[in-house]
Protein backbone atom coordinates (compact mmCIF):
# COMPACT_ATOMS: atom_id res chain seq x y z
CA UNK A 1 0.00 0.00 0.00
CA UNK A 2 1.29 3.47 -0.83
CA UNK A 3 1.51 6.03 1.94
CA UNK A 4 -0.62 9.16 2.05
CA UNK A 5 2.46 11.29 1.36
CA UNK A 6 3.40 9.21 -1.68
CA UNK A 7 -0.21 9.29 -2.86
CA UNK A 8 -0.45 13.07 -2.62
CA UNK A 9 2.96 13.65 -4.16
CA UNK A 10 2.11 11.39 -7.09
CA UNK A 11 -1.15 13.24 -7.59
CA UNK A 12 0.27 16.73 -7.36
CA UNK A 13 3.23 15.92 -9.60
CA UNK A 14 0.83 15.45 -12.49
CA UNK A 15 -0.87 18.81 -12.13
CA UNK A 16 -0.32 22.52 -11.76
CA UNK A 17 -3.31 22.78 -9.43
CA UNK A 18 -2.44 23.97 -5.94
CA UNK A 19 -4.79 22.86 -3.19
CA UNK A 20 -5.27 22.28 0.51
CA UNK A 21 -7.82 20.32 2.54
CA UNK A 22 -9.01 21.51 5.92
CA UNK A 23 -10.57 18.41 7.46
CA UNK A 24 -7.69 17.92 9.89
CA UNK A 25 -7.56 21.52 11.08
CA UNK A 26 -10.22 21.07 13.73
CA UNK A 27 -9.21 17.60 14.92
CA UNK A 28 -6.14 18.89 16.73
CA UNK A 29 -8.38 21.32 18.61
CA UNK A 30 -10.88 18.55 19.28
CA UNK A 31 -8.48 15.87 20.45
CA UNK A 32 -9.83 16.25 24.00
CA UNK A 33 -13.40 15.93 22.68
CA UNK A 34 -13.94 19.69 23.00
CA UNK A 35 -15.82 19.95 19.72
CA UNK A 36 -17.58 23.18 18.89
CA UNK A 37 -19.71 24.21 15.96
CA UNK A 38 -17.33 27.06 15.16
CA UNK A 39 -14.43 24.61 14.84
CA UNK A 40 -16.39 22.32 12.54
CA UNK A 41 -17.44 25.19 10.28
CA UNK A 42 -14.20 27.19 10.33
CA UNK A 43 -13.00 27.85 6.78
CA UNK A 44 -10.65 30.46 5.37
CA UNK A 45 -12.43 31.81 2.30
CA UNK A 46 -10.49 31.27 -0.90
CA UNK A 47 -10.83 32.16 -4.56
CA UNK A 48 -14.02 33.24 -6.27
CA UNK A 49 -16.18 30.08 -6.57
CA UNK A 50 -17.70 27.89 -3.83
CA UNK A 51 -19.30 24.50 -4.34
CA UNK A 52 -21.31 22.72 -1.64
CA UNK A 53 -21.78 18.98 -2.19
CA UNK A 54 -24.13 16.50 -0.54
CA UNK A 55 -24.91 13.03 -1.86
CA UNK A 56 -26.45 9.64 -1.03
CA UNK A 57 -28.62 10.95 1.80
CA UNK A 58 -31.01 8.00 1.35
CA UNK A 59 -33.91 9.85 2.96
CA UNK A 60 -32.28 10.02 6.40
CA UNK A 61 -33.87 13.08 7.95
CA UNK A 62 -32.82 12.47 11.57
CA UNK A 63 -29.39 11.90 13.16
CA UNK A 64 -28.15 8.32 12.87
CA UNK A 65 -25.34 5.94 13.68
CA UNK A 66 -23.45 4.95 10.54
CA UNK A 67 -20.43 2.67 10.70
CA UNK A 68 -18.00 3.03 7.81
CA UNK A 69 -16.82 -0.19 6.09
CA UNK A 70 -14.15 -2.57 7.27
CA UNK A 71 -14.09 -4.07 3.75
CA UNK A 72 -13.56 -1.81 0.75
CA UNK A 73 -11.35 -3.81 -1.58
CA UNK A 74 -9.74 -2.17 -4.59
CA UNK A 75 -8.57 -4.25 -7.53
CA UNK A 76 -6.24 -3.50 -10.42
CA UNK A 77 -4.95 0.06 -10.40
CA UNK A 78 -7.24 0.91 -7.45
CA UNK A 79 -5.51 -1.48 -5.05
CA UNK A 80 -4.44 0.24 -1.85
CA UNK A 81 -5.60 3.68 -2.97
CA UNK A 82 -8.47 5.82 -1.65
CA UNK A 83 -11.27 4.99 -1.23
CA UNK A 84 -10.07 1.37 -0.96
CA UNK A 85 -8.32 1.92 2.34
CA UNK A 86 -10.11 1.29 5.65
CA UNK A 87 -9.60 1.19 9.37
CA UNK A 88 -6.11 1.62 10.80
CA UNK A 89 -4.55 1.86 7.32
CA UNK A 90 -6.91 4.76 6.53
CA UNK A 91 -5.93 6.54 9.74
CA UNK A 92 -2.25 6.14 8.92
CA UNK A 93 -2.65 7.29 5.30
CA UNK A 94 -4.38 10.50 6.32
CA UNK A 95 -2.40 11.04 9.53
CA UNK A 96 -5.45 10.71 11.79
CA UNK A 97 -4.97 9.75 15.43
CA UNK A 98 -7.02 6.82 16.75
CA UNK A 99 -9.85 7.79 19.08
CA UNK A 100 -10.36 11.24 17.58
CA UNK A 101 -13.60 12.57 16.10
CA UNK A 102 -12.06 12.09 12.64
CA UNK A 103 -11.34 8.43 13.36
CA UNK A 104 -14.93 7.90 14.47
CA UNK A 105 -16.45 9.74 11.52
CA UNK A 106 -14.29 8.14 8.82
CA UNK A 107 -13.58 4.54 9.89
CA UNK A 108 -15.06 1.53 11.67
CA UNK A 109 -12.27 1.51 14.26
CA UNK A 110 -13.62 1.36 17.87
CA UNK A 111 -16.99 2.40 16.47
CA UNK A 112 -19.13 1.48 19.47
CA UNK A 113 -16.90 3.14 22.06
CA UNK A 114 -16.35 6.24 19.96
CA UNK A 115 -20.04 6.42 19.10
CA UNK A 116 -20.86 6.66 22.79
CA UNK A 117 -18.28 9.45 23.05
CA UNK A 118 -19.12 11.54 20.00
CA UNK A 119 -22.77 10.72 19.40
CA UNK A 120 -24.89 10.35 16.31
CA UNK A 121 -24.16 12.06 13.01
CA UNK A 122 -26.25 13.67 10.33
CA UNK A 123 -29.75 15.09 10.49
CA UNK A 124 -30.98 17.35 7.72
CA UNK A 125 -31.70 20.15 10.20
CA UNK A 126 -27.98 20.13 11.07
CA UNK A 127 -27.06 19.94 7.39
CA UNK A 128 -29.26 23.01 6.86
CA UNK A 129 -27.30 24.87 9.54
CA UNK A 130 -24.02 24.09 7.80
CA UNK A 131 -25.30 25.09 4.37
CA UNK A 132 -26.73 28.36 5.67
CA UNK A 133 -23.40 29.13 7.34
CA UNK A 134 -21.50 28.57 4.10
CA UNK A 135 -23.97 30.67 2.15
CA UNK A 136 -23.68 33.47 4.69
CA UNK A 137 -19.95 33.60 3.97
CA UNK A 138 -20.29 32.88 0.24
CA UNK A 139 -23.72 34.03 -1.04
CA UNK A 140 -22.91 32.88 -4.58
CA UNK A 141 -22.14 29.28 -3.53
CA UNK A 142 -23.65 26.47 -5.62
CA UNK A 143 -25.39 23.67 -3.68
CA UNK A 144 -25.29 20.42 -5.64
CA UNK A 145 -27.07 17.15 -4.73
CA UNK A 146 -25.52 13.94 -6.07
CA UNK A 147 -28.68 11.80 -5.92
CA UNK A 148 -29.94 8.80 -3.93
CA UNK A 149 -31.88 11.42 -2.03
CA UNK A 150 -35.57 10.50 -2.18
CA UNK A 151 -35.21 6.81 -1.28
CA UNK A 152 -34.31 4.82 1.84
CA UNK A 153 -36.81 5.29 4.70
CA UNK A 154 -40.30 4.38 5.79
CA UNK A 155 -41.61 7.90 5.26
CA UNK A 156 -40.03 8.25 1.83
CA UNK A 157 -41.64 4.96 0.78
CA UNK A 158 -45.02 5.99 2.20
CA UNK A 159 -44.96 9.40 0.52
CA UNK A 160 -43.28 8.25 -2.71
CA UNK A 161 -40.35 10.50 -1.94
CA UNK A 162 -42.39 13.61 -1.23
CA UNK A 163 -41.02 14.11 2.27
CA UNK A 164 -37.49 14.33 0.89
CA UNK A 165 -38.58 16.51 -2.03
CA UNK A 166 -40.10 18.98 0.43
CA UNK A 167 -36.97 19.00 2.59
CA UNK A 168 -34.63 19.46 -0.37
CA UNK A 169 -36.82 22.21 -1.82
CA UNK A 170 -36.40 24.03 1.50
CA UNK A 171 -32.61 23.65 1.21
CA UNK A 172 -32.85 25.19 -2.29
CA UNK A 173 -30.11 23.30 -4.15
CA UNK A 174 -29.11 24.46 -7.60
CA UNK A 175 -29.07 21.03 -9.25
CA UNK A 176 -29.29 17.29 -8.61
CA UNK A 177 -28.75 14.00 -10.43
CA UNK A 178 -30.29 10.60 -9.75
CA UNK A 179 -30.22 6.86 -9.08
CA UNK A 180 -32.66 5.22 -6.62
CA UNK A 181 -35.08 8.03 -7.40
CA UNK A 182 -36.00 6.00 -10.50
CA UNK A 183 -37.30 3.09 -8.43
CA UNK A 184 -40.42 5.13 -7.79
CA UNK A 185 -41.14 4.64 -11.49
CA UNK A 186 -41.14 6.88 -14.54
CA UNK A 187 -44.48 8.55 -13.87
CA UNK A 188 -43.56 9.53 -10.32
CA UNK A 189 -40.12 10.84 -11.30
CA UNK A 190 -41.64 12.92 -14.10
CA UNK A 191 -44.29 14.27 -11.73
CA UNK A 192 -41.67 15.41 -9.23
CA UNK A 193 -39.24 16.79 -11.80
CA UNK A 194 -41.92 18.90 -13.46
CA UNK A 195 -42.36 20.77 -10.17
CA UNK A 196 -38.76 21.00 -8.96
CA UNK A 197 -37.53 24.57 -8.47
CA UNK A 198 -34.01 23.52 -9.47
CA UNK A 199 -32.33 21.54 -12.25
CA UNK A 200 -32.65 17.73 -12.55
CA UNK A 201 -29.63 16.82 -14.67
CA UNK A 202 -28.68 13.68 -16.57
CA UNK A 203 -26.50 13.97 -19.66
CA UNK A 204 -26.45 10.16 -19.91
CA UNK A 205 -30.23 9.61 -19.71
CA UNK A 206 -31.64 8.90 -23.17
CA UNK A 207 -35.05 8.13 -24.59
CA UNK A 208 -34.94 4.36 -25.11
CA UNK A 209 -37.03 4.41 -28.29
CA UNK A 210 -35.44 7.34 -30.10
CA UNK A 211 -31.95 7.17 -28.55
CA UNK A 212 -32.00 10.89 -27.90
CA UNK A 213 -31.17 12.88 -24.75
CA UNK A 214 -34.21 12.87 -22.48
CA UNK A 215 -33.26 15.27 -19.69
CA UNK A 216 -31.38 18.50 -19.31
CA UNK A 217 -27.69 17.51 -19.58
CA UNK A 218 -26.22 20.57 -17.90
CA UNK A 219 -26.94 24.01 -16.58
CA UNK A 220 -24.70 27.06 -16.78
CA UNK A 221 -24.61 29.33 -13.72
CA UNK A 222 -23.03 32.76 -13.51
CA UNK A 223 -21.72 33.44 -10.02
CA UNK A 224 -19.40 36.27 -8.98
CA UNK A 225 -18.59 37.00 -12.62
CA UNK A 226 -17.64 33.35 -13.30
CA UNK A 227 -19.54 31.07 -15.68
CA UNK A 228 -19.88 27.56 -14.25
CA UNK A 229 -21.24 24.56 -16.15
CA UNK A 230 -22.69 21.76 -14.00
CA UNK A 231 -23.12 18.52 -15.97
CA UNK A 232 -25.30 15.77 -14.48
CA UNK A 233 -24.35 12.10 -14.69
CA UNK A 234 -27.02 9.70 -13.41
CA UNK A 235 -26.20 6.18 -12.24
CA UNK A 236 -25.20 4.44 -15.49
CA UNK A 237 -26.34 0.89 -14.70
CA UNK A 238 -29.98 1.52 -13.79
CA UNK A 239 -31.47 -1.28 -15.96
CA UNK A 240 -28.98 -3.82 -14.53
CA UNK A 241 -28.88 -2.94 -10.83
CA UNK A 242 -32.56 -1.95 -10.54
CA UNK A 243 -35.77 -3.12 -12.24
CA UNK A 244 -35.80 -2.07 -15.90
CA UNK A 245 -39.59 -2.41 -16.00
CA UNK A 246 -39.95 0.57 -13.66
CA UNK A 247 -38.45 3.00 -16.18
CA UNK A 248 -38.62 1.29 -19.62
CA UNK A 249 -38.78 4.62 -21.43
CA UNK A 250 -35.14 5.44 -20.65
CA UNK A 251 -31.64 4.08 -21.18
CA UNK A 252 -28.56 5.12 -19.22
CA UNK A 253 -24.91 4.04 -19.48
CA UNK A 254 -21.56 5.74 -18.82
CA UNK A 255 -21.59 7.25 -22.32
CA UNK A 256 -18.01 8.50 -22.18
CA UNK A 257 -18.15 9.95 -25.69
CA UNK A 258 -21.34 11.79 -24.79
CA UNK A 259 -19.64 13.26 -21.70
CA UNK A 260 -16.71 14.47 -23.81
CA UNK A 261 -19.11 16.03 -26.32
CA UNK A 262 -21.02 17.84 -23.57
CA UNK A 263 -17.79 19.09 -21.98
CA UNK A 264 -16.68 20.36 -25.38
CA UNK A 265 -20.04 22.04 -25.89
CA UNK A 266 -19.93 24.00 -22.64
CA UNK A 267 -16.27 24.90 -23.16
CA UNK A 268 -17.14 26.27 -26.58
CA UNK A 269 -19.92 28.26 -24.92
CA UNK A 270 -17.24 30.04 -22.95
CA UNK A 271 -17.64 28.66 -19.43
CA UNK A 272 -14.82 29.19 -16.95
CA UNK A 273 -15.34 26.04 -14.87
CA UNK A 274 -16.72 22.57 -15.67
CA UNK A 275 -18.20 20.56 -12.80
CA UNK A 276 -19.59 17.04 -13.21
CA UNK A 277 -22.25 16.13 -10.64
CA UNK A 278 -21.91 12.37 -10.81
CA UNK A 279 -23.51 9.20 -9.50
CA UNK A 280 -21.10 6.90 -11.33
CA UNK A 281 -19.23 5.63 -8.28
CA UNK A 282 -15.68 6.62 -7.35
CA UNK A 283 -13.65 4.19 -9.48
CA UNK A 284 -15.76 4.89 -12.57
CA UNK A 285 -15.33 8.63 -12.05
CA UNK A 286 -11.60 8.23 -11.59
CA UNK A 287 -11.31 6.41 -14.91
CA UNK A 288 -13.58 8.92 -16.65
CA UNK A 289 -11.50 11.81 -15.30
CA UNK A 290 -8.42 10.31 -16.93
CA UNK A 291 -10.13 9.85 -20.30
CA UNK A 292 -12.45 12.86 -20.71
CA UNK A 293 -10.60 16.12 -21.19
CA UNK A 294 -11.74 19.46 -19.81
CA UNK A 295 -13.42 18.53 -16.50
CA UNK A 296 -12.26 20.62 -13.56
CA UNK A 297 -14.22 19.02 -10.71
CA UNK A 298 -16.11 15.75 -10.31
CA UNK A 299 -18.44 15.64 -7.33
CA UNK A 300 -18.69 11.87 -7.03
CA UNK A 301 -21.39 9.73 -5.45
CA UNK A 302 -22.98 6.27 -5.34
CA UNK A 303 -20.21 4.36 -3.57
CA UNK A 304 -20.69 6.30 -0.29
CA UNK A 305 -16.99 7.06 0.07
CA UNK A 306 -15.90 9.78 2.49
CA UNK A 307 -12.38 10.93 1.65
CA UNK A 308 -10.92 13.86 3.62
CA UNK A 309 -8.83 15.15 0.71
CA UNK A 310 -9.62 15.41 -3.00
CA UNK A 311 -8.08 12.86 -5.34
CA UNK A 312 -6.41 14.58 -8.28
CA UNK A 313 -6.38 13.01 -11.73
CA UNK A 314 -4.51 15.16 -14.23
CA UNK A 315 -6.25 18.54 -14.07
CA UNK A 316 -9.42 17.18 -12.40
CA UNK A 317 -10.17 17.00 -8.68
CA UNK A 318 -12.55 14.33 -7.36
CA UNK A 319 -14.58 15.15 -4.24
CA UNK A 320 -16.19 12.29 -2.27
CA UNK A 321 -18.69 13.43 0.38
CA UNK A 322 -19.85 10.25 2.13
CA UNK A 323 -23.49 9.34 2.65
CA UNK A 324 -26.56 9.46 4.89
CA UNK A 325 -26.07 13.14 5.72
CA UNK A 326 -22.85 12.46 7.67
CA UNK A 327 -20.82 15.04 5.75
CA UNK A 328 -21.08 18.20 3.70
CA UNK A 329 -18.22 19.12 1.37
CA UNK A 330 -17.22 22.72 0.82
CA UNK A 331 -14.85 23.45 -2.07
CA UNK A 332 -13.53 26.96 -2.74
CA UNK A 333 -11.88 27.42 -6.13
CA UNK A 334 -9.64 30.05 -7.67
CA UNK A 335 -10.90 30.34 -11.25
CA UNK A 336 -9.27 32.85 -13.57
CA UNK A 337 -9.26 33.23 -17.35
CA UNK A 338 -11.15 29.98 -17.84
CA UNK A 339 -8.78 27.92 -15.68
CA UNK A 340 -8.98 26.41 -12.20
CA UNK A 341 -5.73 27.45 -10.57
CA UNK A 342 -6.24 26.24 -7.02
CA UNK A 343 -8.67 24.98 -4.42
CA UNK A 344 -9.37 24.81 -0.71
CA UNK A 345 -11.51 21.92 0.49
CA UNK A 346 -13.13 20.73 3.69
CA UNK A 347 -15.14 17.61 4.39
CA UNK A 348 -17.37 18.85 7.19
CA UNK A 349 -18.55 16.13 9.59
CA UNK A 350 -22.12 16.58 10.83
CA UNK A 351 -21.81 15.78 14.53
CA UNK A 352 -25.43 16.11 15.57
CA UNK A 353 -24.69 16.84 19.23
CA UNK A 354 -22.41 19.73 18.25
CA UNK A 355 -24.18 21.47 15.38
CA UNK A 356 -27.30 23.42 16.34
CA UNK A 357 -30.37 22.30 14.37
CA UNK A 358 -31.83 24.85 12.03
CA UNK A 359 -35.21 25.66 13.58
CA UNK A 360 -37.15 26.00 10.32
CA UNK A 361 -35.80 22.75 8.90
CA UNK A 362 -36.36 20.91 12.20
CA UNK A 363 -40.00 22.01 12.19
CA UNK A 364 -40.45 20.92 8.58
CA UNK A 365 -38.92 17.50 9.26
CA UNK A 366 -41.16 16.96 12.29
CA UNK A 367 -44.20 17.94 10.23
CA UNK A 368 -43.27 15.48 7.48
CA UNK A 369 -42.86 12.68 10.01
CA UNK A 370 -45.89 13.51 12.17
CA UNK A 371 -48.45 11.34 10.33
CA UNK A 372 -46.20 8.30 10.80
CA UNK A 373 -44.73 9.08 14.22
CA UNK A 374 -46.36 6.27 16.22
CA UNK A 375 -45.52 3.66 13.58
CA UNK A 376 -41.95 4.88 13.23
CA UNK A 377 -41.22 4.83 16.94
CA UNK A 378 -42.87 1.52 17.86
CA UNK A 379 -40.34 -0.74 19.55
CA UNK A 380 -40.07 -4.15 17.87
CA UNK A 381 -37.14 -5.54 19.85
CA UNK A 382 -33.70 -4.81 21.29
CA UNK A 383 -30.24 -5.58 20.00
CA UNK A 384 -27.29 -6.74 22.06
CA UNK A 385 -25.14 -6.75 18.92
CA UNK A 386 -23.82 -3.91 16.79
CA UNK A 387 -26.01 -3.85 13.68
CA UNK A 388 -24.32 -2.48 10.57
CA UNK A 389 -24.40 -3.08 6.85
CA UNK A 390 -21.70 -1.21 4.94
CA UNK A 391 -18.82 -3.25 3.49
CA UNK A 392 -17.94 -5.55 0.59
CA UNK A 393 -19.08 -8.63 2.52
CA UNK A 394 -21.45 -9.73 5.27
CA UNK A 395 -22.69 -7.17 7.81
CA UNK A 396 -24.74 -7.93 10.91
CA UNK A 397 -27.88 -6.19 9.65
CA UNK A 398 -27.84 -8.47 6.62
CA UNK A 399 -27.10 -11.50 8.80
CA UNK A 400 -30.24 -10.65 10.76
CA UNK A 401 -32.24 -10.12 7.56
CA UNK A 402 -31.03 -13.46 6.17
CA UNK A 403 -31.93 -15.21 9.41
CA UNK A 404 -35.41 -13.69 9.21
CA UNK A 405 -35.86 -14.71 5.57
CA UNK A 406 -34.76 -18.30 6.22
CA UNK A 407 -36.93 -18.63 9.32
CA UNK A 408 -40.09 -16.92 8.09
CA UNK A 409 -39.96 -18.39 4.58
CA UNK A 410 -38.69 -21.86 5.57
CA UNK A 411 -35.68 -21.80 3.27
CA UNK A 412 -32.30 -23.51 3.37
CA UNK A 413 -30.52 -20.50 1.90
CA UNK A 414 -31.28 -16.78 2.00
CA UNK A 415 -30.05 -14.07 -0.37
CA UNK A 416 -29.97 -10.38 0.56
CA UNK A 417 -28.84 -7.67 -1.88
CA UNK A 418 -25.48 -5.98 -1.30
CA UNK A 419 -26.93 -2.49 -1.11
CA UNK A 420 -24.86 0.16 0.66
CA UNK A 421 -27.65 2.15 2.29
CA UNK A 422 -28.82 1.57 5.85
CA UNK A 423 -27.75 3.14 9.18
CA UNK A 424 -26.35 1.24 12.15
CA UNK A 425 -27.55 0.47 15.69
CA UNK A 426 -25.37 0.23 18.78
CA UNK A 427 -25.55 -2.63 21.29
CA UNK A 428 -28.34 -1.90 23.74
CA UNK A 429 -30.42 0.11 21.27
CA UNK A 430 -34.09 -0.51 20.78
CA UNK A 431 -35.00 -1.73 17.29
CA UNK A 432 -37.93 0.34 16.05
CA UNK A 433 -40.05 -0.11 12.97
CA UNK A 434 -38.21 2.87 11.48
CA UNK A 435 -34.87 1.12 12.00
CA UNK A 436 -36.11 -1.94 10.10
CA UNK A 437 -37.37 0.21 7.24
CA UNK A 438 -34.09 2.11 7.11
CA UNK A 439 -32.40 -1.08 5.88
CA UNK A 440 -35.26 -2.55 3.85
CA UNK A 441 -37.56 0.13 2.39
CA UNK A 442 -37.86 -0.06 -1.36
CA UNK A 443 -40.57 -0.32 -4.00
CA UNK A 444 -39.74 -3.94 -4.87
CA UNK A 445 -39.21 -5.52 -1.46
CA UNK A 446 -41.20 -8.74 -1.94
CA UNK A 447 -39.61 -11.84 -0.37
CA UNK A 448 -39.69 -14.65 -2.94
CA UNK A 449 -39.21 -18.37 -2.34
CA UNK A 450 -37.87 -20.60 -5.09
CA UNK A 451 -35.61 -23.52 -5.98
CA UNK A 452 -32.05 -23.03 -7.23
CA UNK A 453 -29.47 -25.59 -8.21
CA UNK A 454 -25.98 -25.47 -6.77
CA UNK A 455 -24.76 -24.50 -10.22
CA UNK A 456 -27.15 -21.55 -10.32
CA UNK A 457 -26.04 -20.38 -6.88
CA UNK A 458 -22.41 -20.50 -8.02
CA UNK A 459 -23.29 -18.53 -11.17
CA UNK A 460 -25.11 -15.87 -9.15
CA UNK A 461 -22.12 -15.40 -6.85
CA UNK A 462 -19.67 -15.23 -9.75
CA UNK A 463 -21.79 -12.65 -11.54
CA UNK A 464 -22.13 -10.39 -8.50
CA UNK A 465 -18.41 -10.76 -7.69
CA UNK A 466 -17.51 -9.55 -11.18
CA UNK A 467 -19.71 -6.49 -10.69
CA UNK A 468 -17.54 -5.67 -7.70
CA UNK A 469 -14.05 -6.95 -8.52
CA UNK A 470 -13.66 -6.54 -12.29
CA UNK A 471 -10.38 -4.67 -12.76
CA UNK A 472 -12.00 -2.37 -15.32
CA UNK A 473 -14.14 0.13 -13.35
CA UNK A 474 -16.51 0.52 -16.28
CA UNK A 475 -17.66 -3.07 -15.65
CA UNK A 476 -18.28 -2.58 -11.93
CA UNK A 477 -22.03 -2.45 -12.19
CA UNK A 478 -23.43 -3.15 -8.75
CA UNK A 479 -23.14 -2.50 -5.04
CA UNK A 480 -21.39 -4.76 -2.55
CA UNK A 481 -21.33 -8.57 -2.55
CA UNK A 482 -24.69 -10.33 -2.22
CA UNK A 483 -25.27 -11.42 1.37
CA UNK A 484 -25.89 -15.11 2.08
CA UNK A 485 -27.62 -16.91 4.92
CA UNK A 486 -27.35 -20.66 5.41
CA UNK A 487 -24.43 -21.03 3.02
CA UNK A 488 -20.74 -20.17 3.04
CA UNK A 489 -18.19 -19.81 0.27
CA UNK A 490 -14.63 -18.80 -0.50
CA UNK A 491 -13.72 -15.97 -2.84
CA UNK A 492 -10.39 -15.07 -4.43
CA UNK A 493 -10.83 -11.47 -5.56
CA UNK A 494 -7.69 -11.62 -7.72
CA UNK A 495 -9.11 -14.26 -10.07
CA UNK A 496 -11.10 -13.58 -13.28
CA UNK A 497 -14.83 -14.15 -13.61
CA UNK A 498 -15.84 -17.77 -13.37
CA UNK A 499 -13.02 -18.77 -11.04
CA UNK A 500 -13.40 -16.46 -8.03
CA UNK A 501 -15.95 -18.50 -6.08
CA UNK A 502 -15.34 -21.94 -4.53
CA UNK A 503 -16.11 -24.17 -1.54
CA UNK A 504 -19.84 -23.54 -1.39
CA UNK A 505 -21.31 -25.33 1.63
CA UNK A 506 -24.41 -25.31 3.83
CA UNK A 507 -23.51 -23.67 7.13
CA UNK A 508 -26.02 -25.72 9.14
CA UNK A 509 -24.40 -29.05 8.28
CA UNK A 510 -21.11 -28.28 6.57
CA UNK A 511 -22.31 -30.28 3.56
CA UNK A 512 -20.79 -29.15 0.24
CA UNK A 513 -23.20 -27.65 -2.26
CA UNK A 514 -23.91 -30.08 -5.09
CA UNK A 515 -24.03 -28.35 -8.49
CA UNK A 516 -26.79 -30.69 -9.72
CA UNK A 517 -28.95 -30.59 -6.60
CA UNK A 518 -31.79 -28.12 -5.99
CA UNK A 519 -32.01 -26.05 -2.81
CA UNK A 520 -34.81 -23.99 -1.31
CA UNK A 521 -33.77 -20.35 -1.60
CA UNK A 522 -35.56 -17.22 -0.40
CA UNK A 523 -34.53 -13.66 -1.05
CA UNK A 524 -35.76 -10.15 -1.74
CA UNK A 525 -35.29 -7.19 -4.08
CA UNK A 526 -35.70 -9.23 -7.25
CA UNK A 527 -35.56 -7.08 -10.37
CA UNK A 528 -38.14 -9.34 -12.05
CA UNK A 529 -41.60 -7.88 -12.57
CA UNK A 530 -44.44 -9.63 -10.78
CA UNK A 531 -42.38 -11.12 -7.94
CA UNK A 532 -44.71 -12.53 -5.28
CA UNK A 533 -44.25 -12.69 -1.51
CA UNK A 534 -44.56 -10.69 1.71
CA UNK A 535 -42.63 -7.44 2.06
CA UNK A 536 -39.16 -7.76 3.56
CA UNK A 537 -39.87 -5.32 6.41
CA UNK A 538 -42.85 -7.44 7.45
CA UNK A 539 -40.71 -10.57 7.44
CA UNK A 540 -37.92 -8.94 9.49
CA UNK A 541 -40.35 -7.42 11.96
CA UNK A 542 -42.06 -10.77 12.56
CA UNK A 543 -38.69 -12.44 13.17
CA UNK A 544 -37.47 -9.78 15.61
CA UNK A 545 -40.73 -9.87 17.55
CA UNK A 546 -40.24 -13.60 18.08
CA UNK A 547 -36.64 -13.11 19.21
CA UNK A 548 -37.31 -10.13 21.45
CA UNK A 549 -33.58 -9.55 21.86
CA UNK A 550 -31.20 -9.87 18.91
CA UNK A 551 -27.84 -11.54 19.46
CA UNK A 552 -25.61 -12.33 16.49
CA UNK A 553 -22.47 -14.43 16.58
CA UNK A 554 -19.51 -13.40 14.40
CA UNK A 555 -20.08 -14.58 10.83
CA UNK A 556 -17.14 -16.49 9.37
CA UNK A 557 -19.01 -18.07 6.47
CA UNK A 558 -17.14 -16.10 3.78
CA UNK A 559 -13.41 -16.66 3.28
CA UNK A 560 -11.64 -13.90 1.31
CA UNK A 561 -8.24 -14.27 -0.37
CA UNK A 562 -6.33 -12.61 -3.21
CA UNK A 563 -6.00 -9.26 -1.48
Amino acid sequence: MISRREFLQASLAATAIVGVSGFGNWSRLAAQQALTQDQLLQFDDFGNVTLIHITDIHAQLKPIWFREPEWNIGVGEATGKPPHVVGRAFLEMFNIAPGTPEAYALTHEDFVALGKTYGRMGGMDRVATVIKSIRAARPDALLLDGGDTWHGSMTSLATKGQDMVNVMNALTPDAMTSHWEWTFGTARVQEIVENLPFAFLGANIFDAEWDEPAFEPYKIFERAGTRIAVIGQAFPYMPIANPRWMFPEYSFGIREERMQAVVNEVREAGVDLVVVLSHNGFDVDQKMAARVQGIDVILTGHTHDAIPEPVIVGQTILIASGSNGKFVSRVDLDVRDGKMLGFRHKLIPIFSDVITPDADMAALIDAERAPFKDQLEEKIGTTESLLYRRGNFQGTWDDLICDAVRSERDAQIALSPGVRWGPSLLPGDDITREDIHNVTSMTYGQVYRTEMTGEMLHTVLEDVADNLFNTDPYYQQGGDMVRIGGMGFAIDVSKPIGSRISNLALTDTGEAIDAARSYTVAGWASVNEGTQGPQIWEVVEAHIRKLGTVRLDPNTSVSVTGL
